[in-house]
């Protein structure tokens, strides 16, 4: 049996950082592409994200049943991963036009870098391996 404390909070690791090139086309002062940061969450904070896309639908008369917007809930998911830029500055939001930190994405990214930003995220908090995947690295 293995010491429970490897579970108490101050022993947990961190979240996670990384920084990310989103696209080229956003670049410094000398030319080079702008790295974006990104973090990784907690499950309390997925399940308010969820909730948040997260609508009851009425199937029939007075019976209604939770329906998940999968494309809301990713780019919620993505809003709160990112560190940089600040998707919720209104001079940002300004200069594209649009109003709300998702908005601001889908005006700014192209589809590929959109997509290429969500599979990142997705990964950076654990989406991007199946159960057995973990059970196989775990017992290596």
């Amino acid at each position: 049996m293995s010491d429970l404390s490897v579970f108490f909070a101050p022993n947990a690791g961190v979240a996670e950082m990384v920084e990310f090139a989103v696209s080229s086309r956003f670049k410094d002062a000398a030319g080079q592409p702008v790295s974006w940061q990104l973090r990784s969450m907690t499950e309390a904070e997925n399940e308010d994200i969820r909730q948040a896309a997260t609508k009851r639908v009425q199937v029939k008369k007075g019976v209604t049943i939770p329906e998940t917007n999968p494309t809301e809930y990713v780019a919620k998911l993505i809003v709160a991963s990112v560190i940089f830029p600040n998707l919720k500055d209104s001079k940002l939001q300004e200069s594209y036009g649009v109003m709300g930190a998702e908005s601001l994405l889908r005006k700014m990214l192209l589809p590929g870098e959109y997509a290429a930003l969500a599979e990142k995220v997705q990964e950076l908090n654990g989406f991007d391996k199946s159960v057995p995947d973990m059970v196989d690295e775990v017992k290596n």
